[in-house]
């Protein structure tokens, strides 16, 4: 019986030293989001961020159109079935929703435990692609003037200390420079910061150039915030109230969608956090398909979306070249057959196939690493040429790209086999 209380008191006395570490930690560093990220995760039985955190945070209201875009269905709409790989590789990344269209025809739509057509979900970093297209809509009205503008002419912060350099451009192309730290897991990030604090005017515009802008891929979420701030200063409107008038009702959005704030009236996560339904989300890759112009109307302008889809030259962290980014668009060179596409931190992708017509909308909850080049293949040119353009893309992609075009086959096929037994 001693044993057991001496047990449980020396328990409870490390449990008491780590939360006053815990709490020293915090209190000296300036971390206080931290308070908010433990109560927000692990004191609710959460390990980090998920798509269904619409309720966690403040957030605001984008309004659906009152002409909502309709769907053509396929007359063989949903005659497919998944195999015993591809159920157990949704299973195993924890998919939510997988949605195939033809330009404007729904081919297949699947949803995986409760998730259905109304639900909302977050979009993670999906919402990147999502700003840079008012950014190409805000300058084709003028109220931006170029993507070669510095920053600095919309936010004054960036008129000093060698952040004068920064441009539009640089942030759409993730190389800015700036001393972000992108994590996902860690904590301490600034990527943490951004979704847990109430500051994120003041998170990104404490950054500092650490490397010469324009000059290198470097993946960082307060690029896009930055976007974001532009956007607002630009336009006199939050993001939510410009995406509205923009976007979402002009291309016909069906429901209702949401937008993460920092705190009450505060800011929208820019860089993440639109949560809106799986066939809304789908019409973004329809806009990015038709280049900009849905039900005849130029939404977004063409010029922009086929320069935001180009890969230009950058150096990035593996010493090979950019093949996989535009202005915060990712590419997929497939060979020839180039995929363009918005992806988010939990698998969330939004593709266009142009060569194949398709649009593909998969969501869910885990991603797999993003593919690279295996060490022992790192001096082996064949390999590099072969290989390259699938450094930075996470190898699921490749698998839903697979799906979807099996999915169109045999339902084409089976169209065509209907056809000639019926004549």
């Amino acid at each position: 019986m001693n044993k057991i209380k001496k047990g449980a008191r020396y328990f409870l006395y490390t449990l008491l030293t780590v939360i006053i570490a815990l709490n020293l930690f915090i209190l000296l560093s300036g971390r206080i989001y931290l308070y908010s990220g433990i109560m927000k995760t692990y004191a609710i039985g959460k390990s980090g961020p998920g798509i269904y955190d619409l309720d966690v945070f403040p957030h605001s209201t984008i309004e659906q159109s009152k002409d909502p875009y309709l769907w053509k269905k396929h007359s063989r709409f949903n005659k497919f079935t998944f195999d015993k790989f591809e159920r157990k590789y949704h299973q195993r990344l924890g998919t939510k929703a997988f949605l195939v269209f033809k330009n404007d025809t729904l081919l297949f739509e699947k949803y995986f435990g409760s998730h259905n057509q109304e639900t909302v979900s977050n979009s993670f970093s999906a919402a990147k692609t999502v700003i840079s297209l008012l950014i190409g809509i805000a300058i084709e009205e003028g109220k931006i003037k170029s993507v070669d503008e510095p920053v600095g002419n919309y936010l004054p912060e960036f008129n000093e200390n060698r952040r004068n350099d920064v441009t539009i451009r640089n942030l759409l192309l993730m190389a800015a420079g700036f001393d972000w730290e992108e994590s996902g897991s860690n904590p301490i990030s600034h990527a943490a910061e951004a979704y847990y604090g109430d500051d994120l005017y003041g998170l990104v515009t404490r950054q500092y150039v650490v490397e010469k802008p324009g000059t290198k891929f470097n993946y960082q979420s307060g690029d896009s915030q930055l976007l974001g701030f532009i956007l607002q200063k630009a336009t006199g409107k939050s993001i939510s109230e410009y995406t509205e008038e923009k976007l979402w009702k002009p291309m016909g959005a069906g429901h209702k969608a949401f937008w993460s704030l920092d705190k009450e009236n505060g800011d929208e996560k820019a860089f993440c956090c639109l949560y809106a339904s799986p066939r809304d989300f789908s019409l973004i890759g329809l806009l990015l398909l038709n280049q900009g112009n849905i039900r005849g109307k130029q939404i977004a302008p063409k010029w922009y979306i086929q320069e935001m889809v180009k890969t230009p030259t950058l150096a990035t962290e593996e010493n090979i070249k950019n093949l996989r980014y535009g202005w915060h668009i990712w590419t997929y060179k497939n060979d020839g057959n180039p995929v363009y596409y918005c992806r988010g931190f939990r698998g969330q992708y939004i593709m266009a196939i142009p060569s194949k017509q398709l649009v593909v909308v998969r969501l869910g909850m885990e991603r797999e690493d993003n593919f690279v080049i295996p060490e022992s293949k790192e001096n082996d040119r064949k390999f590099h040429q072969k290989y390259d353009e699938r450094v930075g893309h996470s190898p699921d992609l490749f698998v839903y790209l697979k799906m979807a075009e099996k999915i169109e086959k045999e339902i084409y096929q089976n169209e065509r086999r209907t056809k000639r037994t019926k004549s």
